[in-house]
């Protein structure tokens, strides 16, 4: 492995984790007590799939509009850039199984949409890139691991 990098992923060895996962990255606390827990969650297996960017586009704007009527201490989610999956900040929230059930429910409300949320030229900055079906498509199958969310690295099956 390299030497250590400043950003927490580029010191992760993706060749050893077991997507899909949910998994604290870590933990940051500001000068007024303030913790903000940031998660990984992995859709896709590092550099062997990853999810199309319509599909992706669209499940980022389900998930931000949805994932906080599960809870209050979102601050954003976010895809990665390498498409295999999202970054989760929270503040003042540390529960795991909170998480990983307002994921669940988050998802489950992306099956359910008949439209996307705020998808038009005033409200996103490339409303032409969605895909409803496609949002759903990676839904259903991370739904369908729910019992694997935590297991993060192959070794621990």
């Amino acid at each position: 492995m390299p030497e250590k990098m400043n950003v927490e992923s580029f010191n992760l060895d993706h060749t050893k984790v077991k997507a899909p996962y949910v998994r604290l990255v870590g933990v940051t606390e500001g000068e007024h007590g303030d913790k903000v827990y940031k998660y990984d969650i992995r859709f896709k297996q590092p550099n062997k799939a990853h999810m199309e960017m319509p599909g992706l586009h669209s499940l980022e704007h389900l998930m931000a509009e949805n994932i906080r009527n599960h809870m209050n201490s979102v601050l954003d989610i976010g895809p990665m850039g390498c498409q295999t999956g999202f970054y989760l900040s929270l503040i003042n929230h540390d529960h795991y199984d909170d998480v990983l059930n307002a994921i669940e429910k988050t998802l489950q409300d992306v099956l359910k949409a008949k439209e996307v949320p705020a998808c038009n030229e005033v409200q996103c900055g490339w409303a032409a890139s969605h895909s409803l079906e496609g949002a759903k498509e990676i839904a259903e199958e991370m739904l369908q691991h729910r019992n694997e969310w935590q297991e993060v690295f192959a070794s621990e099956k």
